[in-house]
């Protein structure tokens, strides 16, 4: 058995987190059993993944080891894996006879298609601050300010985009957003990157479109955002609803 380590939220047994979406996706396409345990924004992350032999995923500039989220931990192989990308791949090689998130000769450009699309968003990001916020536990708040405001070197609240900014932040996102439209395209039809089969890059975008989804029930611009692009993202949001679900 699989156990997934996802982020808590305010919405009972859910997660908005883009990130963590990607490994939920790739688990429920493959069809592995799996189970989820619910982590909560604050140190706990680092104490859960050093606890399960987890290893950390960056360095802050002092040297010291960062653990984040998402993390597996796979009682067969007794290994555990944390971010999105190594753990699709650790995926598909311990489990070969499930559907590939890499089809063969595409794990270095769906890599590449990672930092692609993570690239086109610049400073945009910000404006999804509020919505995290929002579905954070309450008691978690401060330990991600702070935890954004280290890694950005400056107080993360003090350059949100407001006024002028934040049309500007708008216009940068949907143009993004048309950007990689253009590449879906170019797939010869069909809702994904590839056509009429899903791989990891769409569970990419799957994982922002997430965030899209939650905050649109309140905010017209996000619903805007969603039905953009000729409705491409609100059609392959609703292809990518049959692995979301959540156990």
């Amino acid at each position: 058995m699989i156990t997934f380590y996802d982020f808590a939220s305010t919405v009972p047994g859910k997660t908005v987190n883009p990130n963590t979406w990607k490994t939920r996706y790739s688990l429920n396409y493959k069809q592995l059993p799996y189970k989820t345990e619910w982590v909560e924004y604050t140190e706990e992350i680092e104490r859960v993944c050093k606890k399960m032999g987890i290893p950390p995923t960056t360095k802050r500039p002092d040297g010291s080891d960062v653990y984040t989220l998402p993390a597996i931990y796979d009682d067969s192989t007794k290994t555990g894996v944390a971010d999105s990308l190594l753990i699709a791949a650790y995926l598909d090689k311990t489990y070969p006879d499930t559907p590939k998130l890499f089809p063969d000769g595409t794990e270095a450009l769906q890599t590449a298609f990672n930092d692609a699309f993570m690239s086109k968003f610049g400073s945009s990001w910000l404006l999804l601050v509020p919505v995290i916020l929002k579905v954070l536990l309450p008691s978690n708040v401060d330990f991600f300010v702070r935890a954004r405001s280290a890694a950005l070197g400056k107080p993360l609240l003090d350059i949100l985009p407001v006024g002028e900014e934040r049309e500007v932040q708008w216009k940068n996102l949907k143009a993004a957003l048309s950007t990689v439209d253009m590449w879906y395209q170019k797939n010869g039809g069909g809702p994904f990157i590839m056509g009429d089969t899903p791989s990891f890059a769409d569970f990419i975008v799957g994982g922002f479109l997430s965030i899209v989804k939650a905050a649109g029930h309140n905010i017209p611009e996000w619903k805007e955002l969603l039905e953009g692009d000729n409705g491409r993202w609100k059609k392959l949001g609703e292809e990518l609803e049959k692995y979301e679900r959540v156990v």
